[in-house]
């Protein structure tokens, strides 16, 4: 076999046969006195590791799927030069697969009275915080026969955010917010509720906003414009009951709601409206209320974090209950909840009177795309009955929708990648009608 350094030194000491050592032992099964005092001198050399000095910087929170570099500083305030192994531990969900001991494990030599900064790189794959653990440190001799080991509690947290992949559609659904506010060259007629201004009538307009006293004093026909209101309160309801916890696709889907009241607080936020957040199943969640327009998206997504569902069924009189103590007055209650027929029938549909004789009711839920794509599945007996349930399912879910569309609430039924993008054009819809 080939001699390491440490290998030749034991076999030139005389100690065991050099096939029976490996460079990783730290203790000996038969020496010599040769050997004992070497042994005796590098344990002696080895620097001590508690009295070592470890604080930390870096990241303190990210968004799902980026990185997050924490920084741990060692100080070694011994007289003895640091040669040591140091293993950074932080949870499982902190590293991408089978990326841990790469990431985690450094090797660094820090010289007596001085220090050195190691980088742990982290690839969260869950919300949440993220807490370290424990630091552990190896101080090796300078010859690396014995080796002095030690833990040290450096605490330290990564708050993992949600990702809010949807941001891609901000920017088309903000022009056409300018459209339908009269900012852009493209002037949409008649919309909204609130006054604009007077201009001369042209083909096509709607003649009941025609200003006749205003048109007695000149020699055309004039018109009022109007805008989409502002200043209207939009309360948004995460149901993080039993059914947000069914996965579609990689994640469940409490995550695509959560991703669909992001961007539809972005929105909502920039028209110049008032957006609260309220998380719900037997009891508050999270509650955000009352944060400017600049405050709104950060504040909801710090909430949104740590969320999780729970295996409980949701309280949905408890839920309209406490929706209506947050909305006092006239809202857009946006609930991101299930179109299951049982829980829509048993739980939601005894309350929800109470919701729409005074508020705008507009719920969202995340379709399974792989229904879809079962439905049209042929070719064989099982994909045939495959196909029976997915329709069967499809079926269910449609009949629940238009019940919920006769109580006078707004349904959008997506998948997680299109539930986003649409839940914020139904919005639109709704202020561009002036139903806010």
């Amino acid at each position: 076999m080939a001699l390491t350094g440490r290998t030749a030194l034991l076999a030139a000491l005389g100690s065991l046969p050099v096939g029976v050592w490996e460079p990783g032992w730290t203790g000996l099964l038969a020496v010599n006195a040769p050997l004992a005092v070497a042994c005796a001198c590098d344990f002696a050399l080895a620097a001590p590791v508690r009295r070592l000095g470890l604080t930390r910087s870096g990241d303190t929170s990210v968004r799902l799927g980026d990185p997050a570099d924490v920084t741990l500083t060692i100080t070694n305030p011994s007289r003895r030069t640091l040669r040591a192994h140091l293993r950074d531990a932080w949870p499982p969900s902190s590293w991408q697969p089978g990326t841990e001991i790469g990431a985690s494990r450094h090797r660094l030599t820090v010289p007596a009275g001085e220090r050195r900064r190691v980088t742990t790189r982290l690839r969260p794959t869950r919300r949440g915080d993220r807490q370290t653990d424990r630091v552990t440190i190896r101080s090796f001799g300078p010859l690396g026969l014995f080796s002095r080991q030690g833990t040290h509690k450096v605490p330290w947290t990564v708050r993992v955010l949600p990702p809010f992949t949807s941001r891609k559609h901000l920017p088309s659904k903000l022009a056409r917010l300018r459209e339908l506010d009269g900012r852009t060259s493209v002037l949409t007629r008649g919309e909204g509720t609130e006054f604009d201004s007077l201009r001369e009538y042209v083909p096509g307009d709607d003649t009941r906003s025609i200003d006749w006293r205003a048109t007695a004093r000149q020699t055309t026909v004039a018109v009022r414009t109007w805008r989409p209101e502002r200043d209207r309160h939009i309360l948004l309801v995460l149901d993080t009951g039993r059914t947000s916890a069914g996965r579609v696709g990689d994640a469940p889907r409490l995550d695509a709601s959560m991703d669909a009241a992001l961007l539809l607080a972005a929105l909502a936020s920039r028209a110049g409206d008032r957006v609260d957040l309220l998380a719900y199943d037997r009891r508050v969640r999270a509650l955000v209320q009352g944060r400017s327009a600049g405050d709104v998206l950060p504040s909801l997504v710090n909430s949104m974090a740590t969320l999780e569902p729970e295996l409980v069924e949701t309280d949905a009189r408890g839920l309209a209950a406490t929706a209506l103590r947050f909305a006092p007055r006239r809202s857009l209650i946006v609930l991101l909840t299930t179109l299951d027929t049982a829980p829509v029938e048993e739980g939601l549909l005894p309350v929800l009177s109470q919701l729409t004789q005074r508020h705008t009711v507009l719920l969202a839920s995340v379709a399974d795309p792989h229904i879809a794509r079962m439905a049209t599945a042929r070719g064989n007996t099982d994909a045939v009955y495959e196909a029976a349930a997915a329709a069967q399912a499809q079926t269910e879910r449609h009949r629940t929708a238009e019940q919920l569309r006769r109580h006078g609430v707004t349904v959008v039924d997506a998948t997680p990648d299109e539930l986003a993008p649409a839940l914020a054009d139904a919005y639109l819809a709704l202020k561009a009608a002036g139903r806010l």
